[in-house]
């Protein structure tokens, strides 16, 4: 079997496609030095609350257009916020049959010290592989030693090249941003990682999908949860010859 390598941006509890991603891989990257984007998951989810999604978000003090993730930082008042969500939890889930298991995983996550945005969600990151038992080892980009400013693709097929990976896998969502005859010219092969259509029961309530990995947590035991990362496949992505120019 191909070694393999994946990197994301360090998401505070992201779906469970990403950790999918993680369970599949060799070598797991945090990319801690990509740029921030607002509004995106990196710092915000979506619960269940009475059989709908609610958005959460985690504060973050106020920062630069074109910082990097390692380069924000959670808002002074954080635990004001961690209160509140840990409350909103407790009511949204309380009648989940891991309820106490899950809220405790999460209040202690939550009150993890560390104000760095990437350090905290690194933190969270890896207490969540540690109770799903995934033990793929976790990089952090800053640390790789590559250019601040590389081109997307040069920069993915450099990281798999320091982590002697010959496939690299990147969520089904980004096929359009990476052209498998790039990654081929450099002897990675490329593929990009699908969910399984899965559901599972969420209190009688019509299934809502794609929550966060908080809402997977609070209905399906540890071994349940194991099994949903192996739901999905791993399919090619479209050739773009335009994206072949720096091959």
């Amino acid at each position: 079997m191909l070694r393999t390598a994946a990197m994301m941006q360090p998401y505070l509890f992201p779906y469970l496609g990403y950790f999918q991603l993680i369970a599949r891989s060799d070598a797991f990257v945090l990319g801690d030095d990509l740029q921030y984007v607002k509004s995106s998951w990196i710092n915000r989810n979506r619960i269940l609350v009475n059989g709908q999604p609610m958005l959460i978000t985690f504060p973050l003090r106020k920062g630069n257009q074109g910082d990097r993730i390692n380069q924000r930082w959670l808002c002074d008042d954080f635990s004001r916020h961690t209160d509140k969500l840990l409350k909103t939890l407790e009511r949204a889930y309380a009648r989940a049959p891991y309820k106490v298991a899950v809220i405790e995983l999460i209040r202690q996550i939550l009150t993890y010290p560390e104000r760095n945005l990437a350090r905290f969600t690194e933190h969270s990151i890896r207490r969540i592989c540690a109770y799903l038992q995934i033990q793929t080892p976790i990089r952090i980009g800053s640390e790789l030693g590559l250019p601040a400013r590389m081109d997307k693709q040069e920069r993915v097929v450099s990281i798999a090249r320091k982590l002697d990976a010959e496939l690299y896998i990147n969520p089904i969502g980004g096929m359009e941003l990476y052209c498998p005859a790039f990654f081929r010219a450099h002897g990675v092969v490329l593929r990009f990682l699908r969910m399984a259509d899965l559901s599972y029961p969420q209190l009688h309530q019509p299934f809502v999908p794609s929550l966060s990995i908080i809402d997977v947590l609070m209905f399906n035991s540890q071994s349940d949860a194991q099994a949903l990362l192996k739901r999905f496949s791993l399919v090619e992505g479209i050739e773009q010859p335009a994206m072949l120019q720096r091959a």
